[in-house]
């Protein structure tokens, strides 16, 4: 079943490629437990369904770039975008992105976090595989509170000035 606002995150890991060794972090993919990474943190998610394509570059991480300073004015932590390509594109997409930093490009490399999420997109027939969809998602302690899912193809509810605007 498709999460929906109310809901709590459920368990889950993601990896991040970490640029510089601290804070128990190594340099390269470093695995997180979801559940321990929004404890009491407020995290504006977005996801899209691929690293380097078209639209994800030239407008959906932009929008969020754009929108971040304004974001953590009204209370956001973290801004994490989430995408189903391993952490080493994700950290190479993030510097393309000059997004290091400022936003979390986070690694579901094999779909299981989008999969428990009921948040995929089968891309297969395209030679993509299966995918995340594109949404946005505002997760206050874990809890979702706002949840904007795009219809296929689109871009019209999962920018960054609208999640400023349900913030």
């Amino acid at each position: 079943m498709t999460i929906k606002v109310g809901d709590t995150l459920p368990p889950g890991t993601l990896q991040e490629f970490i640029e510089v060794e601290g804070n128990g972090c190594t340099i390269g993919p470093n695995t997180f437990k979801v559940e321990d990474l929004v404890k009491g943190k407020k995290i504006a998610l977005f996801a899209l369904p691929g690293a380097f394509t078209p639209t994800c570059s030239a407008k959906h991480v932009p929008s969020y770039l754009q929108n971040l300073d304004a974001l953590k004015a009204k209370g956001v932590d973290e801004v994490w975008c989430l995408s189903v390509n391993d952490a080493f594109v994700m950290g190479a997409w993030s510097k393309d992105q000059k997004a290091g930093g400022k936003i979390r490009f986070m690694a579901d490399g094999s779909a299981e976090y989008s999969k428990k999420l009921d948040l995929i997109l089968d891309l297969t027939a395209r030679g993509m595989g299966v995918r995340a969809n594109r949404y946005s998602m505002l997760v206050d302690n874990g809890v979702v509170k706002t949840l904007n899912v795009e219809a296929p193809g689109k871009f019209e509810v999962s920018d960054g000035a609208t999640m400023l605007k349900q913030v």
